[in-house]
């Protein structure tokens, strides 16, 4: 019988302890919070409604990236992801798979079209400052 109480008592405290759910550490952000995710097109009336929620988001990104303040590390992070994009781009080329050439034609074009966001990107940047 003390045996059977001491095993009740432990699957107790075992439940005690594994019932919390496990908490993530750092600013986490719900998908439904998302005023532009909500499900609403700007249809019709829906469009001011709409107009407004995608600001709101834009105005949440400004708030997070702080653009002003990180602009030198954003640019730093472009410049490296542009010359990674570069290397990686040669080393496909040279790897050109002669009897197969699309997958690595495929890959080029995409990398290609990285380059132009990036490019992109960095426009932006230097339009926020």
């Amino acid at each position: 019988m003390y045996n059977f109480v001491f095993f009740l008592g432990f699957c107790f405290l075992v439940y005690l302890i594994f019932r919390v759910p496990l908490t993530v550490e750092g600013m986490t952000t719900d998908a439904s919070s998302n005023p532009v995710s909500t499900g609403t097109l700007g249809v019709a009336g829906n469009a001011q409604t709409y107009a407004a929620n995608i600001k709101a988001a834009f105005v949440k990104n400004q708030d997070i990236l702080l653009i002003s303040k990180y602009r030198t590390d954003y640019e730093n992070v472009i410049l490296n992801l542009d010359d990674y994009i570069n290397s990686t781009m040669l080393l496909t080329a040279l790897n050109l798979d002669s009897k197969n050439p699309k997958n690595a034609l495929q890959t080029l074009s995409g990398l290609n079209e990285a380059k132009s966001a990036l490019n992109n990107i960095m426009k932006y940047i230097d339009s926020n400052h």
